[in-house]
């Protein structure tokens, strides 16, 4: 009996997601090495329209974004969560940055993923540690 993974993805915008099942356990294996217990990740791509809706409604931002997390349950809890992820915002920032859109996608993904680890952004002390911590796991996943 096949039992289901406690990371799921959802398609609301057309993207290509290759070795979902080894992309799963690898986040999976973030959590682990994060001491972060984990019972349902769901990271949903869209496009801009749909994010910048959940943004105003949600957050009251007027702007586009690449990442929005929502944790859906209490701190001291297994995490449940929703990562949405604009496939718009992810292949802009690619061409930018000069990343292909492949690399930045999964930066993008383990970025949620360590947000829901305790992880923040806020600073630019918080977000060497972050950019350290996404390129690490980008680097053992690649």
């Amino acid at each position: 009996m096949n039992k289901k993974s406690p990371v799921q993805f959802h398609f609301l915008s057309s993207c290509t997601l290759q070795n979902r099942g080894l992309l799963k356990m690898f986040i999976l294996s973030i959590f682990k090495k994060e001491k972060k217990s984990i019972e349902e990740l769901t990271i949903i791509f869209c496009d801009d329209e749909f994010l910048l809706g959940l943004n105003r409604q949600f957050l009251k931002h007027d702007f586009y974004t690449d990442i929005i997390s929502f944790p859906l349950s209490n701190a001291n809890q297994p995490l449940v969560a929703e990562i949405y992820i604009s496939i718009d915002r992810v292949r802009e920032n690619a061409q930018s940055s000069g990343s292909t859109f492949k690399e930045e996608l999964h930066r993008v993904i383990f970025h949620g993923v360590l947000h829901f680890c305790g992880y923040k952004d806020k600073s630019s002390s918080d977000i060497k540690t972050m950019r350290t911590m996404e390129n690490k796991y980008l680097k053992a996943y690649i």
